[in-house]
């Protein structure tokens, strides 16, 4: 729901912020006074194109900011601004649209840059504007799916159980063409699988294979210095150095010291035990070493020989992964690709069973679609052709005709399009090629009327100039239609009737001043007496007489009755 609006220097407007209510809001003013300027700055938040001519003269840029409440979001409008990284979890939904002189544009969503067209697309979650063509989304195929698939609460669940076999069928074409694609490659392809299973194959590799190699090289390549290492640290462990002396032999003279002086001072008993368990631990390394060194077996030959097992494996990881695991891996997915190569005809036939059983199951359940949605196009175009006849238009023929489509869609196998004709003796076309932006708003507000309750779109919608070349009784009819789809949505109505405007729950006054040589738009929302005052301008014109004002306060008051009686 639309919260505020606020404008800066865009056309007549110099900085104007607007608070909007739930259900009605009436928008009134003189003839020139900036309405249609209002309703082109919320266009700009909604993502049509405004110009730098639109900025307002003297000034460099032009600002519009909308905050809108999503106290009822829809889940897909959550996931929309979720894949554009747009944070709503504080309920929402801040809009600033900014254009200078020179062209530059700038939009912000909750503070995160967007494009234009991202901002349409959040635009058409958020309000739906009646009154210029471009902008209804009563003309858009999947606007009249919903309309047509919400109003028959029986046919949610016929499309549920249908769009599942939609999605098991679709999965199984999709398999089917992409081995059909495939098998075009086949040849070529198993040549190459093929090879690559020998080539791994015969390498015969072992788990971990690689590692142990390299571990062993690495030993064999410096085993002369291992040796020299080997060498010396058991030499100064049992023999000693050329200045005299081992370690061993030092150690065991410290512990027999130790051992002697424990004769007349045991307080060195600790120290005792740690050289003696430092001798045992340094002897069992001498022999080590020693064993170490005896074992040594250095050839080159053998070296050779490891060395050309692992060019083998380094060529194989350059191919086909980095390690002996991932090499094996690939194997294994290379046999299976051959598997599946080989049993293709197999597959294939299976396949087409299965896609020829789920279609024939498609087909029964979007035949049980089609069934309800004609007889909900039927209840449904007779409920807005009476209305239409109660706003003004006796004579139009209004049908929902829902006809074969060629090929199965996820919302069904049909085709759905609005006919319309305004007069006798003219032939039905399809609503966009015939009616007038006047004429769509008041189809709008028919099907609106009769779908209210129903309607799951979008939760704020603007009536413009719906009251085009009407009056009297149709005009009553018009304001009551209104007010009835004010009580499930917030509605934004620009209007010179009163007798829309005493239906209003909340009302603005649009107006407009020069001074200093500027002229400036202003809006206020009016006080209950100012309503009054208002509504009798609009019904008697500039001069507002005793009469008049008690003529707007019956008016007020039989709108109240009306609305009541909605409940």
């Amino acid at each position: 729901m639309l919260k505020t609006l606020t404008v800066w220097n865009f056309a007549l407007l110099e900085h104007v912020q607007i608070e909007f209510g739930p259900g009605l809001n009436i928008l009134t003013g003189e003839t020139g006074a900036g309405k249609s300027i209002l309703i082109d700055s919320l266009g700009a938040i909604l993502g049509n194109r405004i110009s730098s001519d639109s900025i307002r003269t003297g000034c460099e840029w032009l600002r519009v900011e909308a905050v809108f409440s999503l106290e009822t979001e829809s889940a897909v409008l959550h996931e929309y601004l979720a894949s554009q990284a747009i944070d709503d979890s504080e309920g929402m939904l801040i809009i600033t649209r900014q254009v200078t002189r020179g062209g530059r544009s700038m939009v912000l969503v909750n503070g995160c840059h967007v494009t234009l067209a991202v901002l349409k697309k959040i635009g058409d979650f958020l309000v739906d504007v009646h009154g210029q063509n471009e902008n209804l989304a009563l003309l858009k195929e999947e606007s009249q799916f919903d309309l047509l698939d919400s109003y028959a609460p029986e046919l949610a669940d016929a499309l549920s159980a249908y769009r599942e076999s939609y999605d098991n069928w679709r999965s199984c074409c999709k398999q089917y063409a992409e081995k059909e694609q495939a098998s075009r490659e086949y040849a070529q392809r198993l040549d190459m699988l093929r090879w690559q299973d020998k080539e791994i194959e015969g390498a015969h590799l072992k788990e971990r294979e690689d590692e142990e190699l390299e571990a062993q090289i690495r030993k064999l390549s410096h085993a002369e210095k291992i040796a020299g290492y080997v060498e010396e640290s058991y030499n100064l462990l049992e023999n000693g150095t050329k200045e005299g002396g081992n370690v061993l032999a030092t150690l065991s003279k410290v512990k027999k010291n130790l051992m002697d002086m424990s004769r007349f001072d045991d307080s060195m008993a600790n120290a005792q035990k740690m050289v003696e368990e430092a001798l045992i631990s340094l002897q069992e390394a001498a022999y080590e070493l020693r064993d170490y060194g005896e074992s040594m077996d250095f050839s080159s030959e053998k070296l050779d020989k490891l060395q050309r097992r692992m060019d083998v494996i380094y060529k194989l990881r350059k191919k086909y992964g980095a390690s002996i695991e991932e090499i094996l891996a690939h194997q294994e997915k290379v046999r299976r690709e051959l598997q599946d190569i080989e049993n293709y005809d197999e597959d294939m036939q299976e396949l087409e069973k299965q896609i020829e059983s789920l279609k024939q199951e498609l087909t029964v359940k979007a035949k049980a679609v089609t069934d309800l949605r004609v007889q909900t196009a039927g209840e449904l175009g007779t409920s807005i052709g009476k209305q239409l006849t109660a706003l003004g238009m006796p004579k139009a023929v209004f049908r929902i005709a829902v006809t074969p489509a060629e090929r199965f869609q996820s919302n069904g196998a049909d085709e759905v399009a609005m006919y319309f004709s305004a007069n006798p003796g003219e032939a039905e076309k399809p609503l966009q090629k015939v009616a007038s932006g006047g004429e769509l708003s008041r189809i709008a507000l028919a099907i609106k009327t009769v779908a209210a309750s129903r309607d799951t779109s979008v939760p704020s919608m603007v009536f413009d100039e719906i009251d085009t070349g009407i009056g009297g009784r149709t005009a009553q009819m018009v304001a009551e239609r209104i007010a009835l789809v004010a009580r499930f949505k917030q509605v934004l109505c620009i209007t010179h009737l009163p007798q829309i405007a005493c239906m209003a729950d909340i009302h603005l006054y649009i107006s407009k001043s020069t001074a200093a040589g500027a002229t400036i738009t202003q809006v206020r929302q009016l006080s209950e007496r100012e309503c009054v005052s208002e509504v009798a301008r609009m019904a008697s014109g500039v001069d507002v007489t005793a009469a008049s004002l008690d003529n707007a306060k019956e008016m007020i008051s039989h709108a109240v009755a009306v609305k009541n009686n909605f409940s």
